[in-house]
């Protein structure tokens, strides 16, 4: 076993050293908090280097850390394979020293609740440097309580033996309940969701609740929200280290599995909040991506979102992160001095490069697809908006269609075209794209260039608007800035104001002088007629403009 010393071990005495590397060879009976004998030696050692002393013990008595401190606290380094999964604690306890007879700390309670330890515990010696007694806390479970932790009476010497195993287990027990009573389906996340904004009060709680709903579309159980108004972000944990130790107890005491942060994190602001709670951490990008994969059917919407996946990935592959060390594993010939976080880049590298060209093609398929359509002089309506505003209902209710709709976001992923025949025998090809939202991560933009190009093509992009969302005025907005994003600004565009049964008339028909848009309920056939006619006059015009440019250029 390594005897390896962590912390503040600068002016110590080599036969000092020694002392508290021999604490590695001592064990503890695991019913014991600690032994007798070893909190006497660590107290009078602690005494004599005048610095505190921690150990980190496992469920089998093994010290696994011994940790030197300064005279009013210890820090807790990596616990390595140690980690606090739902419903479990950590598997270790932290036995330390203090100086001056007190109890146990803010901040020792802070880390046994954010560490999920299995306790926390601070011996304080007599005059005579004897151990006097042991003060000890754990978790106590139960959502809802003001205090995650429960103090237990300091116990004295022969007061040791306290069942800790057994008293360990019935905790984890109680853990395991309440998270089962949270949320019955084991395989959903409880997550909280965190927002940090500049921004007015409104417009946050606008981005919370889309942040919700994408939640919801993702499959996750939404426990609750956190904000906070500040000019900047923390530079290292975009919340400040006091109020992620806040978010951290919440956390714990509400039975969260995730924490979902509204906007993206960098790297090393991942690697820092990872760094000090025991909990899975995504941003808003991450959370897309893992809907986009949910929903994607065909081959090459896969291809699309493996590649946007990795991309976003790549840079956030750290020594410490295992979320991709599938890749790594059964690989033949690498170079001796080829770490295991240079084998995950460059598989993930090559395996973007196949990606890449795996979507050329798709590309050139998609162009040729194209081709063949124009031969037959089908004019084209693409049908675009902010996800969830109806456009898969309204091409199911145009062309008599069984497309998926469903009342989340993204609940489709993958391009659906149907022919649709005007009243006056003319015929057009309709296609239901993927949903835009706002900010919409740029490697997912990128990886659906393929699917993107098809607008480029279409001869009318019908722009359906959820009217009953208070946030459309936003979201019209969203919807324009991605199409300039795609040079799509100048394609003829129909404005199509949905839901209008869940509207005020009056305000309906005040929008739609607004915005020149044509309202309609997509459920409704009978109120598709206005829409129809439009769309037959434009395609018409747009037919009739692109015939005129073709003979100018022949």
């Amino acid at each position: 076993m390594s005897k390896r010393l962590f912390g503040n071990t600068t002016g110590l005495k080599p036969y000092q050293v020694r002392r508290l590397e021999n604490l590695y060879r001592r064990r503890v009976r695991p019913e014991h908090l600690i032994s007798y004998e070893l909190a006497r030696d660590i107290g009078r050692l602690s005494a004599e280097i005048r610095r505190q002393i921690g150990l980190m013990i496992n469920r089998r008595g093994r010290v696994i850390h011994v940790i030197v401190g300064d005279a009013r606290k210890i820090l807790i380094p990596s616990a390595g394979d140690y980690r606090a999964a739902p419903g479990r604690l950590m598997g270790l306890r932290c036995v330390h020293t203090h100086l001056n007879n007190e109890p146990l700390s803010k901040d020792d309670l802070t880390d046994l609740a954010l560490l999920r330890l299995d306790f926390m515990a601070a011996v304080v010696g007599d005059k005579k440097n004897q151990p006097l007694k042991v003060h000890a806390a754990h978790i106590l479970p139960g959502a809802g309580r003001q205090k995650p932790y429960r103090h237990l009476e300091p116990l004295l010497a022969h007061e040791l033996d306290i069942g800790c195993l057994e008293l360990i287990h019935a905790l984890e027990d109680e853990l395991a309940r309440d998270g089962a009573l949270l949320d019955a389906a084991a395989d959903k996340e409880r997550a909280l969701l965190v927002a940090v904004s500049s921004s007015s009060r409104i417009e946050t709680e606008a981005m919370l609740t889309e942040l919700r709903e994408l939640a919801d579309s993702a499959g996750m159980h939404v426990l609750g929200t956190e904000v906070q108004q500040r000019a900047r972000a923390d530079a290292r944990f975009v919340i400040g280290a006091g109020k992620l130790q806040d978010l951290a107890i919440r956390a714990m005491q509400e039975g969260a599995t995730i924490i979902v942060f509204n906007q993206e994190l960098s790297p090393t602001e991942i690697r820092s909040i990872t760094d000090q709670i025991e909990l899975k951490v995504i941003d808003r990008t991450q959370l897309i991506l893992d809907i986009f994969a949910q929903r994607a059917q065909t081959r090459e919407g896969k291809l699309q979102v493996e590649l946007a996946q990795l991309k976003y990935m790549l840079p956030r592959l750290i020594g410490k992160n295992t979320a991709m060390s599938r890749l790594a594993g059964g690989i033949g010939g690498r170079g001796p001095g080829e770490t295991k976080l240079e084998i995950d880049r460059r598989r993930v590298r090559e395996r973007i490069g196949r990606l890449e060209k795996a979507l050329a093609r798709v590309r050139i398929n998609r162009g040729q697809q194209r081709a063949r359509r124009n031969k037959r002089g089908l004019p084209i309506v693409s049908i675009i908006g902010y996800t969830n505003a109806g456009k898969s209902t309204l091409l199911n209710t145009l062309t008599n269609s069984r497309v998926l709709a469903e009342n989340r976001l993204f609940a489709t992923l993958d391009p659906s075209s149907r022919r649709l025949r005007f009243p006056r025998d003319r015929e057009v090809i309709i296609t239901d794209t993927v949903g835009f939202i706002r900010d919409l991560p740029g490697d997912l933009m990128v990886a659906f260039r393929a699917t993107l190009e098809e607008l480029e093509s279409a001869d009318v992009l019908l722009h359906v608007v959820d009217i009953s969302n208070p946030r459309f005025e936003d979201q019209i907005e969203a919807v324009e800035r991605t199409l300039g994003d795609l040079n799509l600004q100048h394609t003829t565009i129909i404005t199509v104001l949905n839901k209008r049964d869940l509207v005020d008339p009056e305000l309906v028909e005040n929008i739609s002088r607004r915005h020149r848009a044509v309202a309609v309920c997509a459920r409704q056939r009978s109120t598709l007629r206005p829409l129809i006619s439009i769309m037959e006059q434009t395609v018409a015009a747009e037919t009739g403009r692109a015939s005129v440019v073709q003979e100018l250029r022949d």
